[in-house]
C-alpha cells in the first residue's frame, strides 16, 4: 500500500496548526449547527480557479459544485446520475441559497477540447467528449465569428458556455419559481487565472466587467 501523498500531509498539518487553530470554534460551530451558505457555485474542476480561494471564503459561507467546464446541464428528470442537478437540488430546496454563480475562468481546457476538430477520446468510454456536448449549441453560435484568433475564439466560448449554463438552469423548475419570485439571483462570472482578475457579467448590457475592488489597478489588461 503507498503512503498517503506528503504534499496533502504537510499541507493537512498547517491546516491544523494555522487555519483550523484560529478557526475551531467556527468549525465547531458549523459541525454542530450544520451549514448555512448563501452562495452556490458552479466551478470548473480546474486545479488554478479554486472558488474558496479567489473569494477568500471562511467555512461553510460558499457551497461549490465542481465539474469540466463548469457546466450546467438541461433539467433532465430520468433514471441517469446527474451529479450537477443533484447539488443544484440540494442548495434549492435544502440549504435555501440565495445566489447561483456559474465562474469559467481562462484557458479552460474543456472549452479547448469543445473547439477541437476531430478530437481523440482519452478512453473507450469517451466521458469528457459526451459531457463537452453540452456546448454544441454554443460552439455552433461561435463559429458565426469566423474571423477570431483562436484565442478570441476561445475567450468567446468560454463566456458563452457560461450565459449557455445559466440558460439551462432556467430550465429547471424550482429555478424557475425561486428567480420568479425574487427569492434566488443567477449571475455569471469569469475568471483570469494569469492576472488574477474577476469578470463577471451585466445581462443590462451584456457586458463582462471586473468589479470594483480597492487597491486593485484599473487599467485595462489584454484578456487570457
Amino acid at each position: 500500500m503507498s503512503m498517503f501523498p506528503t504534499k496533502l500531509v504537510e499541507g493537512y498539518r498547517n491546516f491544523r496548526a494555522g487555519r483550523y487553530t484560529s478557526e475551531n470554534d467556527r468549525y465547531r460551530h458549523l459541525a454542530e449547527t450544520g451549514q448555512r451558505p448563501e452562495t452556490l457555485i458552479i466551478a470548473c474542476c480546474d486545479s488554478r480557479a479554486a472558488p474558496e480561494t479567489i473569494f477568500d471564503s471562511a467555512p461553510g459561507e460558499l457551497f461549490v459544485v465542481r465539474n469540466v467546464a463548469n457546466l450546467v446541464p438541461p433539467f433532465s428528470p430520468d433514471d441517469k446520475h446527474h451529479g450537477t442537478s443533484a447539488a443544484l437540488e440540494f442548495a434549492l430546496v435544502a440549504l435555501k441559497v440565495k445566489n447561483v454563480v456559474v465562474m469559467g475562468h481562462g484557458r479552460c481546457g474543456g472549452i479547448a477540447a469543445a473547439l477541437a476538430e476531430n478530437p481523440e477520446p482519452l478512453t473507450p468510454g469517451d466521458f469528457i467528449g459526451k459531457w463537452i456536448s453540452l456546448l454544441e449549441k454554443p460552439v455552433a453560435e461561435c463559429a458565426c465569428h469566423p474571423d477570431d484568433t483562436p484565442d478570441e475564439r476561445r475567450l468567446r466560448l468560454e463566456r458563452a458556455s457560461i450565459l449557455h449554463s445559466i440558460d439551462n438552469l432556467r430550465s429547471f423548475p424550482c429555478v424557475q419559481h425561486l428567480e420568479g419570485r425574487g427569492r434566488l439571483s443567477l449571475y455569471g462570472a469569469w475568471f483570469d487565472i494569469s492576472l488574477g482578475e474577476l469578470h463577471v457579467y451585466e445581462p443590462e448590457t451584456g457586458q463582462w466587467t471586473r468589479p470594483e475592488a480597492h487597491g486593485l489597478s484599473d487599467a485595462p489588461h489584454a484578456a487570457e
